[in-house]
C-alpha cells in the first residue's frame, strides 16, 4: 500500500470515527450538561484514532459491516478517552495536558472529569450492547466480554493500579512487559479482535495469528510511547513530554536505553508482519497501521 493510500483511508476512518462518536455521545445541550459536555470534551476532536484504525484493518478480514466497525470502534475509544481521563486525575498520573489542550479535570473540575469517565465507560457497553450493532447474540456477547476483560482488572485497570504501584521501583523486562501488556497493550488487542469478530468467523488458526498480532503490535505501541516520551516535547505529543522520568517511572527506556528501546520496537514490528503472512493482501492496512506504529517518528 502506498503511503497516499494509506493517509487517504487513515484520515476517511478518523473523520468517521469523529461522526459516529458524536452521534453515540449525549448532547451538550441536554441535562445534566456539565457531564455531557466534558464526555464530549474528552472524546471528540483529538487523537489519532489508532485502536479505531485497528478494529477497521481486522474486520476487512471478515468482511465485516461498516455499521458493526463504527459501533465496534466508537466502543473501544470511549474505553479509551474515559482512561486517559482518569489518568490525567490528580490522584493518577496528575497531568494538565491532553491531546494538546488541557485536560478534562482542568477544563472542567475533579468531579466532573471523574464522573465523564465513569459515563464512556458506560456508555461504551451500551454502543457495543445495542441491537443496532447488527451482529448474531452469541457472537456480540463475545464481543462484549471481550472489551469488558480488555478494561478491568485482568486488563487496562489492573495495568494501571501496577504502573501506580512501580513508581520509583526498578522493574525487570518480564515485569514491565507483564505491566504494559494490561494498562496499553489489552486494549489494543481488545480493538483487533473486536473487528474480527464483527465479521465473517475467521478460522481458528486466523484468530491465533491475529491475537498474536495485537500483542506484539500493543508492546511496541508502549515501547514507542516510551521513547517518544524522551525525544519528542509536548507540542509533538500533545501531552507533557518528559514526565515519566521526572515521575520515577520504569520504562523500557530507562530499563534498555534508547538505541535498544528502538530496536526492541522494530523487531516487535516484524514479529507482528510475521503473524499476518497468511493473510496476504487482505491484511494490507493492518500491516501499514504496524508500521505507522512503530515509526511514526523514529
Amino acid at each position: 500500500m502506498s503511503d497516499a493510500a494509506f493517509l487517504g483511508w487513515m484520515t476517511a476512518i478518523q473523520q468517521e470515527m469523529e461522526t459516529t462518536l458524536d452521534a453515540l455521545l449525549p448532547s451538550a445541550e441536554h441535562e445534566p450538561r456539565a457531564l455531557n459536555q466534558a464526555m464530549r470534551y474528552a472524546t471528540l476532536g483529538g487523537g489519532k484514532r489508532v485502536r479505531a484504525l485497528l478494529t477497521y484493518a481486522a474486520g476487512e478480514l471478515g468482511q465485516a459491516p461498516a455499521g458493526a466497525l463504527a459501533r465496534a470502534a466508537a466502543a473501544v475509544e470511549m474505553i479509551h478517552a474515559y482512561s486517559l481521563v482518569h489518568d490525567d486525575l490528580p490522584c493518577m498520573d496528575d497531568d494538565v495536558l491532553r491531546r494538546g489542550k488541557a485536560t478534562c479535570h482542568v477544563a472542567f473540575d475533579e468531579a466532573t472529569a471523574l464522573l465523564a469517565g465513569d459515563a464512556l465507560q458506560t456508555q461504551a457497553f451500551a454502543v457495543l450492547a445495542a441491537p443496532e450493532l447488527g451482529v448474531e447474540p452469541a457472537r456480540q456477547l463475545d464481543m462484549l466480554r471481550l472489551l469488558a476483560h480488555a478494561s478491568g482488572p485482568l486488563g487496562m485497570a489492573g495495568g494501571q493500579a501496577i504502573d501506580l504501584a512501580s513508581v520509583g521501583q526498578a522493574l525487570n523486562l518480564p515485569q514491565l512487559e507483564f505491566m504494559h501488556a494490561l494498562k496499553t497493550g489489552a486494549l489494543i488487542r481488545a480493538s483487533v479482535l473486536l473487528g474480527a469478530l464483527a465479521g465473517e468467523a475467521l478460522p481458528a488458526e486466523q484468530m491465533g495469528r491475529l491475537d498474536h498480532f495485537s500483542r506484539v503490535i500493543g508492546l511496541a505501541f508502549q515501547v514507542v510511547d516510551d521513547v517518544l516520551d524522551c525525544e519528542a516535547d509536548s507540542a509533538t505529543l500533545g501531552k507533557t513530554a518528559g514526565k515519566d522520568a521526572a515521575h520515577d517511572k520504569p520504562t523500557y527506556v530507562s530499563l534498555l536505553g534508547l538505541a535498544e528501546a528502538r530496536r526492541m520496537a522494530r523487531e516487535l514490528r516484524d514479529q507482528a508482519f510475521a503473524a499476518l503472512e497468511p493473510f496476504g493482501a487482505r491484511a494490507e492496512r493492518l500491516r501499514a497501521l504496524a508500521d505507522y506504529i512503530v515509526v511514526r517518528s523514529f
